[in-house]
């Protein structure tokens, strides 16, 4: 009886086991155990990236220049000395400075966009803030080594090859602090 048994279990598995395999609820391309890393590693899955950039610029230039151009006549007679100079001065001195400084720091989840040779992630995503009627976007996008992801999916901004991080607003804030049409004109002229 055991072997008629066993002989019906092999059979099963021999014929029906393609059949079981078809219908299984994991599906291999996409399964991660519970032990897998959960980096990001395929197009579709999101990875979280702290921005922390500070950029700051300065530029200074200065000009001296001076000249002088004099002529002096001198006429002696046993009588009267006559004495008579011309003479011409200049000096200009020029100075600008700029200096510019710049700060953005947020956190972001952004997707996986498309895989390049090597296994580097195309990033990209967006993350709308609203605070009193003010609108605030930032957008980043740019390439990911897979080594640079952490083991908590993250990664720095300054890790990001190619990154194009962009912040915009729009709002009462922002209107504000635009040039209205008229002082525009007046600058333009020179008047202002």
């Amino acid at each position: 009886m055991w072997k008629s048994e066993s002989l019906l279990a092999l059979l099963l598995l021999v014929f029906a086991g393609p059949a079981l395999a078809q219908e299984s609820l994991i599906d291999p391309d996409s399964f991660r155990g519970p032990a897998a890393d959960r980096r990001a590693f395929r197009e579709g899955d999101l990875l979280t990236v702290y921005v922390l950039e500070a950029a700051r610029a300065r530029s200074g230039a200065s000009t001296d220049a001076a000249s002088e151009l004099g002529i002096r006549v001198s006429v002696d007679s046993p009588n009267t000395d006559y004495s008579a100079g011309v003479g011409l001065t200049g000096s200009n001195g020029v100075g600008a400075e700029t200096a510019r400084v710049g700060e953005l720091r947020a956190q972001i989840s952004v997707r996986v966009v498309g895989l390049q040779p090597g296994g580097v992630l195309e990033i990209a995503g967006e993350q709308v803030l609203v605070v009193n009627g003010e609108r605030q976007q930032i957008r980043l996008s740019g390439l990911v080594r897979p080594e640079d992801v952490s083991a908590d999916n993250s990664v720095w901004s300054h890790r990001i090859a190619d990154a194009n991080v962009e912040l915009t607003g729009a709002g009462v804030v922002s209107a504000s602090q635009r040039q209205s049409v008229i002082y525009r004109l007046f600058k333009w002229l020179r008047l202002m």
